[in-house]
């Protein structure tokens, strides 16, 4: 017996059955994949670790607070802030991965006061940016420390006014370390040659840590830091203070004058604080607010810092937001009269 022939309609229908399968199929998957996106964004913050990124080595400020700070903020959030050194270009390489960062709250950055600098002088400079002031966003400030005036304990200088005129008498003689050119150990130094009217040379380093560790090492004279990056080595009798940045009695130092007590019209803050991608949607950044509120409160981190010898001196963003503006705008006249630096 010969098979039964298909018919045209039969072999249609069968067509028309099998395209309206692969058709609910394919929205099925369509479907289940939209619910998989929504649900992964509806996933409660954070839902990973967080990478705090600190724009310099070990051993200087930013890195002495951001230890403390990450470890508090990871008790509040429930996950791990997990710290990263990026250090270079006075703190501009580091500042520039956190600004080009994918805005979605797992990449935060401690950073120092040459975030205010680093734009104005690619600016001077001419150079392609390393990042944009209006691409980060200030959370939360913790300390705000006067720089001091550091030197080798058996170097020859006693005092400030030591050190002014023996400068001047040998100008470019004396040459001093600094994280990088502009930032936060450069700017204060050129401050102070032009009110006092000197002459020294800058070497630059990649932080804080390895400045401190070459003066020590006798390879350079001086330095201007925040006081928790050399008290220690105060106390050891290996460094001596001759003076600060800023105004009235440090409580780490209270026996060192500030420099415009001595005479000298030089004023400057080492700050650190904590910031975000601008583009960060507005609950994360207010979930990562409240944990920076949160570390700054925090007993054992506050006990961390302060023993250092940076007390904590917390703003909170909105603050922290004027005080960051009006140190831009202070600071583009301070990199304008430092000049290029190359």
């Amino acid at each position: 017996m010969k098979p039964f022939p298909h018919s045209k309609t039969a072999v249609a229908a069968k067509r028309h059955l099998l395209g309206t399968a692969l058709a609910l199929f394919g929205s099925l998957s369509l479907n289940l994949g939209l619910t998989s996106n929504v649900l992964a964004q509806a996933a409660p913050y954070p839902s990973k670790s967080i990478t705090m990124i600190v724009p310099f080595p070990p051993g200087g400020l930013a890195d002495i607070v951001a230890r403390p700070v990450a470890e508090a903020m990871s008790r509040d959030l429930g996950q791990p802030v997990v710290i990263e050194n990026r250090g270079g270009a006075g703190g501009g390489i580091g500042m520039g991965v956190a600004a080009r960062s994918k805005p979605d709250g797992y990449t935060v950055l401690l950073a120092l006061s040459s975030l205010t600098v680093i734009p104005e002088a690619d600016a001077l400079l001419g150079r392609n940016p390393m990042f944009l002031l209006n691409e980060l966003r200030p959370i939360a400030r913790y300390t705000a420390d006067p720089t001091v005036l550091a030197v080798r304990a058996d170097s020859p200088w006693k005092t400030v006014k030591d050190f002014v005129e023996d400068a001047r008498k040998r100008p470019g003689a004396i040459n001093y370390g600094s994280s990088g050119n502009y930032g936060t150990m450069h700017v204060p130094m050129e401050i102070l040659a032009q009110t006092a009217g000197i002459k020294m040379t800058h070497i630059p380093f990649t932080g804080a840590g390895p400045a401190v560790v070459a003066m020590l090492g006798g390879q350079i004279d001086a330095l201007s830091t925040g006081p928790a990056t050399v008290l220690q080595h105060v106390k050891a009798g290996k460094i001596r203070v001759l003076g600060h940045w800023g105004t009235g009695s440090l409580a780490s130092m209270p026996d060192v004058s500030s420099l415009k007590d001595l005479g000298f019209n030089a004023e400057y803050a080492q700050w650190s604080g904590l910031f975000i991608p601008s583009g960060t949607p507005e609950p994360i950044a207010q979930r990562l607010r409240a944990a920076a509120k949160v570390a700054a409160q925090d007993a054992k981190a506050r006990d961390i810092i302060q023993n250092t010898g940076s007390p904590v001196q917390y703003l909170d963003s909105p603050e922290f937001e004027k005080y960051v503006q009006a140190d831009a705008r202070r600071m583009t006249d301070v990199v304008k009269k430092i000049g290029k630096v190359e």
